[in-house]
């Protein structure tokens, strides 16, 4: 069974070999933009063209986040220390930013471009190897946004799954300059300026969208519904646990997660049995998972009181008769002290206070003989 120390020297492997699998990609992403980059702004420049300039501008942004990419992915791979003791991984979300950025500065620089070209126009000229370096370039796109996503999704890294959305809606735009390059051979209309003008709409689109979900990594969002289903199943299948409930997942970076959740357990159990059942939950959560459970807190099941059960029965009837009251949990009534308690969770659609004293009125009226703890829980997971 492994300790919390095992468990983080594991992380340490896995982000040492993310890092390099990013590094890697990474730099694949550069060496192919450079290229891209070369190769378009010849043919711009030689035939003209701004849309054709404005793509190379948007393959040297997309070069540019590549090294941001790299730079993020080694500062955030930095071991723990007395400073940051669950390390940097978060700087990969400040790396991610600035990915955003770029493609925002493209975006509004690519408008501007445009925005000259309608007022002062100038024809374009293509030529035959021009339109052959413009379709072998949409190929090459296809083919790294492709790979360069599938190692994102892989190694779990936002700023190379955007990278690589980024490069496949480039072969799009990069056929739209095709197109038009093509409409102006056989019609000799040009619609350069205003194909650019679409483009870099889209990459502002696209800078804006990859600005927001970065910010909802950094802000912290709610943990999506399939990890915290698989959480719960891996400890409800320990035998003695008979419920999980306030899961809550701390984010220090990819791949590095913490949490915390609270498990029902028979009230008949030992404190030994309690902390044998509790580390065996964290081992298989962190096997099968990669979390680090840092605290597994306790609700006692009353297993022999059937006065007990029956006010169970009762509180929760009462309770969830709310339409603001999703769940109630950790029921337990000591029938000889006369106290009772259990936690319930609550819609943000429901001002907490009146909940609350809703609650404490409701079930005080139930039993006035006891002395009634409510605890009140945020909706944090699906």
């Amino acid at each position: 069974m492994k300790d919390k120390n095992e468990m983080t020297e594991d992380i340490a492997v896995l982000s040492a070999n993310r890092e390099k699998a990013i590094v890697k990609t990474s730099i694949v992403g550069i060496a192919t933009n450079v290229l891209l980059v070369a190769f378009k702004a010849f043919v711009g420049l030689m035939s003209h063209s701004i849309a054709v300039i404005l793509d190379a501008v948007n393959n040297l942004s997309d070069a540019l986040s590549s090294v941001v990419t790299i730079i993020g992915a080694k500062l955030g791979a930095k071991q723990p220390d007395r400073k940051h003791p669950l390390g940097y991984g978060r700087i990969e979300y400040l790396s991610s930013m600035i990915v955003a950025a770029l493609v925002l500065y493209a975006g509004i620089t690519s408008i501007v471009e445009s925005v000259k070209k309608i007022i002062t126009p100038e024809a374009a000229d293509y030529s035959a190897v021009s339109i052959v370096i413009i379709a072998v370039a949409i190929a090459v796109k296809l083919i790294l946004g492709t790979y360069v996503k599938k190692q994102g999704k892989k190694v779990n890294s936002g700023a190379l799954v955007a990278s690589g959305s980024d490069a496949l809606f480039d072969a799009i735009l990069s056929a739209s300059v095709l197109a038009s390059a093509v409409v102006y051979l056989i019609w000799g209309v040009s619609l350069e300026a205003y194909v650019g003008i679409v483009i870099a709409g889209f990459i502002i689109k696209a800078g804006v969208e990859m600005m927001i979900e970065t910010l909802n990594d950094i802000i912290g969002k709610r943990e999506d519904a399939e990890t915290t289903k698989a959480l719960k199943e891996i400890i409800c299948a320990e035998d003695a646990v008979l419920g999980a409930y306030d899961v809550t997942l701390f984010n220090y970076g990819p791949n590095k997660n913490y949490g915390s959740v609270h498990v029902e357990l028979p009230d008949t159990l030992s404190v030994d049995d309690v902390d044998r059942i509790t580390r065996r939950i964290q081992t298989d959560v962190f096997q099968k998972t990669g979390i680090i459970l840092t605290g597994i807190g306790v609700y006692s099941y009353n297993t022999s009181d059937d006065e007990a059960a029956q006010m169970r029965n009762a509180v929760q009837k009462a309770v969830m008769a709310h339409d603001w009251a999703l769940q109630m949990h950790g029921f337990y009534a000591d029938t000889k002290k006369k106290t009772v308690r259990f936690d319930v969770v609550v819609s943000f659609d429901v001002d907490r206070k009146e909940a609350m004293e809703t609650l404490y009125g409701e079930i005080s009226a139930l039993y006035p003989d006891y002395a009634v703890t409510i605890i009140p829980d945020a909706d944090v997971t699906d």
